[in-house]
């Protein structure tokens, strides 16, 4: 057996027994009590406003950040979509959001609707039925790269 394959071998091991190695079971832990958690360091991220409307882009060369979308309003069962360009987003990486608040008709979707080298999409769906509220406040969107290749 090659070192590689021993080592790939022990490495995939001590992942599915983390309890066999102290240096992986401590990495998969952190984010138990007491723990710091997974994720990124303190001045990793930045944050952005909006500018216009909701449509408009906003550039941050940022990992991690906060986007605080324009408080234009957004008629139910309607979506706006903007691209955030961010230098540090290659064509394979993964970008997760989540919406922190500002929802104010409480079925708002945000989601990456497109990843390319150098930029995201995110959409933002106001998904209230017809006759339903009107998305007017602005919504704080959390964003994480987790750098991701296909081989």
């Amino acid at each position: 057996m090659s070192l590689a394959q021993n080592t790939a071998n022990q490495l995939a091991a001590a992942l599915c027994d983390p309890t066999a190695n102290t240096e992986v079971a401590a990495i998969l832990n952190k984010g138990t009590s007491g723990g710091t958690g997974i994720g990124y360091s303190t001045g990793t991220g930045g944050a952005v406003t909006q500018a216009t409307n909701r449509t408009t882009g906003v550039t941050l060369n940022k990992l991690t950040g906060q986007i605080t979308t324009n408080n234009a309003s957004l008629a139910a069962e309607a979506a706006a979509e903007f691209t955030v360009t961010n230098s540090q987003v290659a064509i394979g990486d993964v970008v997760v959001v989540s919406q922190q608040s500002g929802s104010n008709g409480g079925n708002t979707d945000v989601f990456v609707s497109a990843t390319a080298a150098g930029s995201f999409n995110l959409k933002v769906a106001n998904n209230n039925a017809a006759a339903g509220t009107a998305e007017t406040g602005a919504i704080i969107i959390n964003f994480a790269v987790i750098k991701a290749v296909a081989a």
